[in-house]
């Protein structure tokens, strides 16, 4: 009921366009149909133009963030899919405008009509149980030929996007793959240096023990107090080492994607 009231309301800013096209006689009704489908056609293969252009843009602007940046799988496969949605979105919005035509021409009187209508003609599946008339009847094909070209155009770059995406989530994969070996390798590499740490600690305090059995209460105690002084380096030296273990690793994670990005490297060796 809302559709059909805005609808409704927006035919009054034309209010003398049907009855302009009553005054065409019959026999240049034909010509006419199809002047004015050829002229939507141009718009709106336009607008598919203009539309997949930013639609390719935003996909690729995505791709770069994704290869630069941490492996998120699950972000990639949101950017097709979403990608996939604008690409619906403007063949529904081609369809609303063919029937929003229709319907201010004077042509089908019901904006439910006209949706259906070019929704089958657009897509070439028939025309339902609506019809034109034998003199506007030209604008259907007109319609049939306008989606045969956008979607002809869509497949075209959805083919681009599908393997530019495989690609994408065979890095990904490939940098998930690396960044979990790395992690492992920085697990590794930490709990030998917490070993390490400990075999120093149990050396330098067994070292001590044989020390201060033959020796004064005194001297026992400065021994024992070099030890413990001995033992806070060590723990401190480990730290330290740790530390820089998980640096290098998050260092080496964010270089990750720049050094698999097949973009970049395709342009050094074009450098070189």
């Amino acid at each position: 009921m809302l559709l059909s009231q805005r609808w409704g309301d927006s035919r009054t800013i034309v209010p003398k366009l049907g009855s302009l096209l009553l005054k065409i006689p019959d026999e240049f009704k034909p010509f006419a149909a199809l002047g004015i489908g050829a002229f939507i056609l141009v718009c709106l293969v336009l607008f598919h133009g203009v539309s997949l252009h930013r639609i390719l843009l935003m996909h690729r602007r995505g791709e770069a963030l994704l290869r630069r940046g941490r492996p998120h799988v699950w972000t990639a496969e949101m950017l097709f899919a979403w990608s996939v949605f604008l690409m619906l979105t403007v063949h529904l919005i081609e369809v609303m405008t063919w029937a929003f035509a229709l319907v201010h021409l004077g042509l089908i009187l019901h904006p439910a009509d006209a949706i259906y209508f070019c929704a089958n003609a657009y897509t070439t599946l028939g025309y339902g149980a609506v019809d034109l008339g034998a003199s506007w009847r030209n604008i259907s094909p007109i319609i049939a030929m306008s989606g045969l070209f956008n979607f002809a155009w869509t497949t075209s770059l959805l083919v681009g996007l599908v393997a530019s995406h495989i690609r994408l989530l065979e890095q990904l994969d490939a940098e998930r793959t690396e960044e979990r070996e790395m992690r492992v390798a920085e697990l590794k590499e930490a709990w030998d240096a917490h070993s390490s740490e400990k075999d120093a600690e149990r050396a330098s305090r067994e070292d001590a023990r044989k020390r201060a059995s033959t020796v004064s209460f005194f001297e026992r105690h400065k021994i024992w107090r070099e030890e413990r002084k001995k033992e806070k380096e060590v723990r401190a030296a480990t730290r330290s080492e740790i530390k820089d273990l998980y640096r290098k690793e998050r260092l080496e994670e964010q270089k990750l994607g720049q050094e698999m990005d097949p973009d970049n490297s395709a342009n050094s060796k074009d450098k070189k």
